[in-house]
């Protein structure tokens, strides 16, 4: 990561009108908690919103390259971080095999699946993470670079319950889980010094939790499952502020 990911300041998280910021659920055939599409709630209320939170990123600066060095920096501090937990507790770490960028439906499978548009998915099949570039540049773009550490730390996260050997029986305990640990990863990640938040961008990351969970009528142990907007912001913050403990790892 070197010097650049050290300066690394998130920038606005500010709108949240792009479809799918991690919200939907398990599909099956080896494909592990995928994040399909799901529109923003068009009405979040006062209790939901902060002001100018439904203020979108269109100044147009925001190029494919700087996507694909914010992609590369988040993936490497995803495996800076999770090879350090592992190394404390005496493990070694096996990162990732691979990140895999799809543009057309079908074009990347996972245990004989082909993955649809718009989603980025764990697949435990081949120990990847796939997501749909042209979505991902999008809603970078739209929402701003906090979405992608966000993103693939919530993916990571999944893979790293592969390697724990943690299944659940039901996914939006999977999902929850993953929520504590990606919240964990970057949480420890400002406090290490090896990433630097702006000032507001917690609240911008609350503003994006609150924008992406279930429908409240959804139930509980339904598949696909992810949880409400008030339980994935409360594990995701939880997990920021007590690191791992608070994630029930064993």
């Amino acid at each position: 990561m070197g010097d650049r990911a050290r300066r690394r300041r998130l920038g606005p998280l500010a709108g949240l009108v792009v479809a799918a910021v991690v919200a939907a659920g398990c599909m099956g055939g080896g494909l592990d908690q995928g994040e399909s599409q799901q529109p923003a709630p068009q009405d979040s209320g006062p209790a939901q919103a902060s002001p100018g939170a439904r203020t979108t990123r269109a100044d147009g600066t925001t190029s494919v390259a700087e996507f694909k060095q914010d992609f590369q920096d988040a993936v490497g501090l995803a495996e800076k971080y999770w090879t350090a937990q592992f190394r404390a507790s005496g493990e070694q770490f096996r990162p990732i095999r691979r990140v895999v960028p799809y543009s057309r439906a079908g074009e990347v499978s996972c245990g004989g699946q082909g993955l649809p548009r718009n989603n980025a998915v764990y697949c435990s099949a081949g120990d990847f993470i796939a997501y749909d570039v042209n979505w991902s540049v999008s809603a970078f773009r739209e929402i701003g670079d906090a979405f992608l550490f966000y993103l693939l730390g919530h993916e990571y996260a999944h893979g790293v319950q592969v390697r724990l050997g943690i299944r659940y029986d039901f996914t939006i305990q999977q999902e929850l889980q993953a929520d504590c640990m990606a919240g964990a990863y970057l949480g420890d990640s400002v406090r290490s010094g090896a990433l630097t938040l702006a000032d507001g961008d917690l609240d911008e990351f609350r503003d994006g939790l609150l924008a992406v969970g279930d429908d409240p009528d959804q139930p509980w142990f339904a598949e696909g499952s992810h949880g409400t907007a008030e339980q994935r912001s409360e594990k995701f913050f939880s997990g920021y502020e007590n690191s791992l403990k608070a994630c029930d790892l064993g």
